[in-house]
């Protein structure tokens, strides 16, 4: 129950803070006896905008980056935004909506690649979750190229076709393992060890729940 009542004052800041900025816009509406307050979207081309990085990088069938995935130039650590940005959605189970412009095969290819992105991230140091998934000590090997993780699930790498190469979602992994570590130098490691604190907890809320 207390996580419960946070977990709820934690929605009310954040619509707070989304009214403030004009995402979000409150209205009151009348349930049964009661009046709540609701908050309906008020700019659509800010969802369709974050709708559309998500897309765009889960979906990319090369192992670079698209421009189209990251916020504007001059944002500070663009690609651990991004990546900050997939993580919760995905723990939130919320990306179904998201995805609903995609073929079977692409929403499978999608949700993989968050499933590695999240493990990859809700570790420290960013990527040491990776030698459990691909030979690593702590997997167990499946013998088929696959493996299956500390919580016992089995997970086989997946494959994206397209521009005449195939490409793995472990070296899409890779490349965002690669950028954000560019980005953390010179930073405080404090920092990005508390946003895989975060993200380790996120990856955990169906138990912890």
């Amino acid at each position: 129950m207390k996580i419960g009542f946070q977990l709820k004052q934690v929605r009310e800041r954040l619509a707070k803070g989304l009214v403030d900025k004009g995402v979000l816009r409150t209205e009151k509406r009348n349930f049964l006896l009661f009046d709540m307050a609701t908050h309906p979207v008020a700019d659509v081309r800010t969802k369709e905008a974050i709708i559309s990085r998500v897309v765009s990088l889960l979906t990319s069938t090369t192992a670079s980056i698209p421009a189209q995935a990251l916020n504007r130039e001059g944002v500070q650590c663009r690609v651990m935004r991004a990546v900050c940005l997939v993580c919760p959605a995905h723990a939130a189970s919320v990306l179904d909506n998201a995805f609903g412009r995609l073929g079977y095969e692409e929403r499978e290819v999608a949700f993989g690649r968050c499933d590695d992105i999240l493990g990859e991230f809700s570790c420290w140091p960013f990527g040491s979750g990776g030698e459990d998934q691909y030979g690593g000590s702590g997997g167990r090997s499946m013998g088929n190229g696959g493996s299956v993780n500390g919580s016992g699930v089995k997970r086989q790498p997946r494959i994206i076709v397209g521009g005449g190469r195939e490409v793995g979602s472990r070296e899409a992994v890779l490349v965002l393992l690669q950028e954000v570590k560019k980005e953390s130098l010179g930073e405080e490691d404090l920092g990005f060890e508390l946003v895989a604190g975060v993200l380790d907890g996120l990856s955990r809320l169906d138990s912890l729940l």
